[in-house]
């Protein structure tokens, strides 16, 4: 009687002279950890089209999140795979090993796909479904750090409709990563990471969600007369779809339903399947439902095929973000009914896109198209040496010089690399070009070859760097592309939202290596082995 008497007694003297009481507890950690990544998304793409978002997409993360307006990408070769890589790693193509989608093998003497692997198999592809896995990836990746925190207790896992938007995320360690097969229509996966695809995976793709999403054509979600943020509808410099006279709205689905699995990448749809299969990923995989703090790394590749296909300033690029910041609103709200406030997620790309060059000539802006043909330089340089084949390769703005062919000549190597950069110099299209192992002295400023070290492997670099004038792309009639070190390229979208993550915005000058070192210190975990970036510390509580 005396002790209840005592709790009595204290309880009113605590609400008399106003001792807080305890307030609901906070988790210590956050249940899942959910990284989107948006393939090709241009970081003004957050303000282009804000007036048109609703309040649960995009504006909900710029209002109850964290961004980072001037978030940047700190290498040259701003390609999908490199940036895929790099957010996950904290690292740059100089030491992660993943040098760009697809890079020449001075010793295989051909084109390495990133994320090939031969010792592994496909798993629900097609005849032609080539097996993937992250091996070429040389160093870890905060998936990979969170795993072993927790003795891969952990779970991890990837999805995307592109193999590398899905696998180099995950990491070496991941429980799981799955793309979309566009010969099947089946999401899929390799046997470095299971025997078979587990049975929720099958039961998904035996639904056809493709084929549905077919059923309903692409129109605009708008009135095409409001769509005043982009440029006609009917340009001949947009790409058409299979079996199209126009690139036009509205867009028929309907006939490839059944026989053209693939062309849902380029449709808004695409990223209707992506977060749909990501949903039912978390639901079945059991994820974020014991006391370790799981990983969902989602890419969203159809942004970047859109516009590869019609470019920034078309209706279909403002079309698809419009849809997708509903889609985007659908998912967190799935996100809070399943983890409450106890989530993290944050927004990025993995690369910006360039104007398409006929867009550039009808506003008077610098550009155009350029194409391995154009090279005189290579040419002239074989009269000179009086060689067939001087050059091996040409990609990712790296010429590979034929040393067989070299040696075979007993040519001087040093004298074919200064003839080349001063040949390669007079090209109207290139602001300049060096030799790789002279890379220190690149006539640029100093912060732009600073983007060309931290862009160099000693063992998959070419022997010359190409650097493209602003605005000129590759080859090609239709469409435009991405990969350089300016701006358009380079300055991405940044946002954090949920569980630690402080709200407001910050101009400070951050990069895309900043990602990784960010998540970990909100986890407490180690960074990822090679990460070069740094703690955004204005993101955390």
């Amino acid at each position: 009687m005396k002790k209840v008497l005592s709790v009595f007694a204290l309880t009113l003297i605590s609400l008399s002279y106003g001792i807080a009481q305890p307030a609901a507890a906070i988790a210590s950690k956050p249940k899942i950890v959910v990284g989107i990544m948006i393939d090709q998304m241009r970081w003004d793409f957050l303000h282009r089209y804000s007036d048109r978002y609703g309040n649960d997409g995009f504006k909900r993360m710029m209002r109850e999140g964290f961004a980072c307006e001037n978030t940047l990408i700190p290498y040259a070769q701003t390609i999908t795979a490199c940036g895929h890589s790099t957010v996950y790693t904290g690292t740059t193509p100089g030491l992660s090993g993943i040098y760009g989608n697809e890079w020449y093998d001075v010793q295989k003497g051909r084109q390495v796909y990133c994320t090939e692997d031969e010792s592994v198999k496909i798993l629900g592809g097609g005849a032609k479904s080539a097996p993937m896995s992250p091996r070429n990836l040389k160093v870890t990746t905060v998936s990979d750090e969170l795993r072993m925190a927790t003795n891969f207790r952990s779970k991890v896992v990837g999805v995307a409709i592109k193999d590398r938007g899905s696998i180099l995320p995950a990491g070496h360690s991941a429980n799981a990563a799955y793309w979309y097969d566009g010969q099947t229509g089946n999401w899929v996966s390799s046997t470095y990471y299971m025997e078979e695809l587990p049975s929720w995976v099958k039961a998904f793709n035996a639904r056809k969600v493709t084929d549905s999403l077919y059923a309903l054509d692409w129109n605009t979600l708008y009135p095409i007369q409001t769509y005043v943020q982009s440029d006609a509808d009917d340009k001949v410099y947009e790409g058409k779809m299979p079996g199209a006279t126009k690139p036009v709205f509205p867009h028929s689905l309907k006939s490839y339903v059944g026989r053209n699995f693939g062309v849902i990448s380029s449709t808004p749809y695409g990223n209707t399947l992506t977060l749909e299969f990501a949903k039912q990923t978390i639901q079945s995989e059991n994820m974020g439902e014991d006391q370790f703090t799981d990983l969902l790394a989602v890419s969203l590749s159809s942004p970047d095929y859109i516009g590869h296909q019609y470019g920034p300033n078309s209706i279909e690029v403002e079309d698809t973000y419009l849809r997708l910041d509903q889609e985007l609103a659908a998912f967190f709200s799935f996100l809070d009914k399943k983890f409450g406030k106890e989530y993290i997620v944050f927004l990025t790309a993995d690369h910006g896109v360039a104007h398409v060059p006929g867009y550039a000539a009808e506003h008077k802006l610098p550009g155009g198209r350029v194409g391995t043909s154009s090279f005189a330089a290579f040419k002239n340089a074989e009269a000179k040496f009086n060689v067939k084949k001087l050059v091996a390769n040409v990609s990712n703005f790296q010429v590979y010089l034929n040393h067989k062919v070299i040696d075979s000549a007993k040519l001087d190597v040093n004298q074919v690399k200064e003839y080349l950069v001063k040949e390669l110099r007079k090209e109207s299209f290139l602001h300049t070009a060096y030799d790789n192992a002279d890379i220190a002295n690149a006539p640029l400023p100093s912060e732009i070859r600073e983007k060309y070290l931290k862009g160099y492997h000693p063992k998959l670099s070419g022997d010359i760097q190409m650097v493209g004038l602003s605005g000129f792309i590759g080859p090609g009639i239709t469409g435009t592309t991405h990969g350089s070190w300016y701006n358009y390229d380079a300055h991405i979208p940044l946002v954090f939202m949920g569980w630690g993550i402080k709200q407001g915005k910050s101009y400070r000058g951050t990069y895309m290596t900043d990602v990784a070192p960010t998540i970990a210190a909100l986890l407490n975990i180690q960074m990822p082995s090679a990460s070069v970036g740094h703690v955004i510390s204005e993101v955390i509580k």
